[in-house]
Formats: structure tokens, sequence, C-alpha cells
């Protein structure tokens, strides 16, 4: 069996603790062992980060636009081996996982470009005979810790701004599923990088995470996660003054009037919630729905469901991967018998389903006759689970639609122009979907949330460089 080590300062380091990548399509399928670095490997790392970064920042924007293009295009030529990896992994469908990776290479791309542009700004002083200007620096070590769900696409968008803009990486991916971000980090590390300006250090939140957000010598962090850890990192980012940049989940809606068109709403709200398995922080797992349109709308959404291939991540036919581990079908599952002891109905799906090989499939689920208050309506589930909630018109959707603490992404389906006009001044996320499923944004668009879905500057775009760059002010008297 293949082991894969950390990477550090440009050189793989073993380590004495190896965690199995286990395929959630077929659990017999042990994909390789990954190394679990201690808390003294990431320690090493850091501090090759620092080393490197006086060199690193001080490249031009030529050598950072080349290296960080050369990325892209490998990413991009490999995208069929490395989306099978993916989806072996993770359990996204193989078309899903496809397109994550040549999304990663787009992301890598877009951000050699960034390379190039300005960083300065020239202002005229209110004052005679004085100079002004505005510039930007790198910040230093980045800390970057990404999720399991897009385990090459976010770690892209974190890692070549940071790159872009002069920064030295210190990457940790989820310890579910490291194969694609092993996969990455090499791409990465044959660039041509300065060695220590990027590392890899595969391990348990609890050791390398936690090295990295206490480390004196990471001057920012940029996290995707629970709320709950994120909390805790941004309280420990705080007190040591770091920057942070914290993308912590979303508990998103799609309201559905009257005047939808039924098919339009229907496929929105399928790829939305159910799509990826539900795994997103973007998917819409709260349906609301206003009488009109409520009963047409239940009743062929569950026709389409029940239509939906749910198996191997791989197999071509399959519309639905696995859930992605043992302990994920155990949180799907606690909240679908939660929903039902609540009083919701649940209409369609929610049962473990046998296919030819052993993995963790769950019938995609549809809850209907609940309510905003419900715990499956409060809680960001991250699976196949979406719940209808029913609303007497559009101004008490939109009302049940902002009563969420994580305003990420809200969606509607209408033809009213002057509805959609007002959903978009008045929505509480910082995502806007009109007439398109909650989940899936452009790569060069800014990716940010409202309330507790996110703390810091937006990430992707030109728009990230407010949390990788440090902006100076220089006042000059000519003499």
């Amino acid at each position: 069996m293949s082991v894969f080590p950390n990477l550090i300062a440009g050189e793989a380091v073993p380590a004495r603790e190896v965690v199995h990548n286990i395929n959630p399509s077929d659990t017999r399928d042990v994909i390789g062992e990954y190394a679990m670095a201690s808390r003294e490997d990431a320690e090493t790392a850091i501090a090759a980060a620092a080393q490197a970064f006086p060199l690193w920042s001080r490249t031009n924007a030529l050598q950072r636009f080349e290296i960080l293009d050369r990325i892209g295009t490998e990413v991009g030529a490999r995208s069929s081996e490395i989306g099978d990896m993916l989806a072996r992994e993770e359990g996204k469908t193989l078309k899903e996982a496809t397109a994550e990776v040549l999304r990663a290479g787009q992301l890598f791309k877009f951000f050699a470009a960034e390379a190039y542009r300005a960083n300065s700004e020239g202002l005229p002083s209110v004052r005679d005979q004085i100079g002004l200007a505005v510039t930007r620096e790198p910040i230093g070590v980045v800390g970057i810790i990404t999720p399991w769900n897009f385990p090459i696409a976010i770690p892209a968008w974190k890692i070549a701004p940071a790159l872009a803009y002069g920064n030295t990486v210190v990457f940790k991916p989820a310890e579910l599923v490291p194969g694609s971000a092993w996969l990455l980090a090499d791409i990465i590390n044959r660039s041509g990088l300065a060695k220590g300006a990027f590392n890899l250090v595969m391990g348990h939140g609890s050791v390398v995470g936690d090295a990295i957000v206490s480390s004196r010598q990471v001057a920012g962090l940029s996290f995707t996660g629970s709320t709950r850890v994120g909390k805790a990192i941004g309280h420990t980012l705080f007190e040591r003054g770091a920057r942070m940049q914290l993308e912590m989940g979303g508990k998103n809606p799609l309201i559905v009037l009257d005047d939808a068109p039924l098919e339009l709403a229907v496929d929105c709200a399928l790829q939305g919630a159910y799509l990826s398995t539900g795994q997103r922080c973007t998917a819409s797992s709260r349906l609301i729905v206003t009488p009109g349109i409520h009963d047409a709308f239940v009743a062929r959404l569950i026709e389409r469901m029940t239509a939906l291939a749910v198996g191997d991540a791989r197999d071509q036919a399959t519309d639905i991967g696995p859930v992605v581990s043992k302990a994920q079908l155990a949180i799907d599952e606690h909240y679908l018998e939660i929903g039902r002891t609540e009083g919701a109905c649940l209409a369609h799906g929610g049962e473990r389903l046998n296919r030819k090989t052993p993995g963790h499939y769950l019938n995609p689920a549809l809850f209907t006759q609940t309510t905003n208050g419900m715990t499956i309506n409060r809680d960001e589930i991250f699976g196949p689970i979406a719940a209808v909630i029913p609303a007497r018109d559009y101004d008490e959707a939109l009302a049940i639609a902002n009563d969420t603490e994580a305003g990420l992404s809200s969606g509607i389906v209408t033809q009213s122009a002057k509805i959609i006009r007002h959903f978009r001044d008045n929505a509480e996320a910082g995502m806007i979907q009109v007439n398109l499923p909650t989940a899936g944004m452009d790569f060069h668009a800014p990716f940010t949330g409202r309330k507790q879905a996110g703390y810091g500057p937006a990430e992707k775009g030109s728009y990230a460089r407010d949390f990788f760059t440090a902006v100076k002010v220089t006042h000059e008297r000519f003499i």
C-alpha cells in the first residue's frame, strides 16, 4: 500500500502515525496511508515558511505568474486523474469531482493574473509639497485549514491568492480526505517555488491545527469549517493579534413563490439540496414555499427524487454518491430522528440503501409540514436532507429566510421583477441567487457570508487581497 508523506520545505517527511484513506462508496477499498504530522512537524513547517518569506515575498510578478499558471495548467491537464481520486475518497460523483478539479485549475490561473495587478495607489495629499502613497504588502506566513467537502477547490482558492500576493503557506487539509490535497500539494511542491514557501502538514486538528493557530509566526489564518471550531479559532487568533478569515457554513433558504415555473423551481431545489450529497455549506436545506404552488412543488420534487440514482460515486450512472463517512452518516440519521420526533413529516427517503459494495448510502430525504423553529431548520446538517417550510406570502417567506444565524447564500424562484429587486436588497445573506440553486458561484466572484456564516474579508476574486495583504500608507515631504 502506498504511503504518502508530509511535504515540508520541499522535502518528503514521513510520520510515525498514518491514517487509512477509505472509499465511502466501498469501505473495503483503502486508497492509501497518509502521514499524520506531529506538533513538532507542524512547527518545523511553520519555521520553514517563515524562513522562506523574505525571498518569496520579494519575487517579481512575472515569477509568481509563471509558477501559479504552471500549477493551474497541470491541475487542469490531470483533471480526470485527480477527479477520480476526489470521487473515490469523498463520495462526490465523478462528474462533480472532475468539475471541481477543473475549477481549482481555473482558480490558480486567475490568481496568476492577479500577481500582475497594481498593489499601490497614488493619492494627492491635501498638504502642499507632501507626497502620499498607499501600498499593499504580503502579511507573512499564512495558515490554511480546509474542510472535507471540497477537498481541492477550497484549498485552491486559499493557497493561490496567498502565494500570488507574496505570502508563504502552511496547509492542513481535512484528515478525512487527504488524497486530493496531497496530489495538489505535490504539484505545487514541484512548481518552482522557493523551498519552504509552501508546506503540507496532514494531521489532526487538535494537533496540527492547534499548532498553526497558536503559533506567533503565523500572521494570519484562512479557515473553512464548523461554526463551533471557527469561533474557538477566532478567539485564539484575536488574543494574539493575528488576521483571520473564517468561513463557517450556512443554513440556506430557497424561496419558491406561486408564480415560479414549476420545473425550474424543482430543478433549483434538487440541485441545491441534494447534489454533492447535500454536503455543501451553500446547500438549500430550507425550502420556503407559498400556498399556490406548495402541493405541486412537493409532489414533483418527490417524483424527481425518486428517480435519482444513488450509488458508487465513480459509476457514470450515479446521480448522488454516498455520505462521506460512517460518522457523518450517523449525524444525518440523528437529525432524521430529531425531525420525526419534533413532528415533521418525512415525506420521502431517509433510509440506508444497500448497493453492490458496502458504503455509506443514504436515500435523500425530504421533510414537509415543518416550521422554521424546528432543529432540522436551525442546525446545519451537512447531508442530503431538506425541509419544506410553508409561508403565507412573499413577506412571510422573506422573514423566514432571514431568520437564521448563518446568512451565507439565499435564493428565490419568481418571475416578479419587483420582488426580485426587493429580495436582492433585503435578503440577509452574503450571496444571492435568483432563479438559480443556492449552491454554485463563479470562480472569480467573492465568496462571503453574513452573521455567523463567516468573519473577516471575503474569499475569492480580487477581494481576496484584503485578507492576504496589509495596507501601508506613506507620507513624504519633498525638500
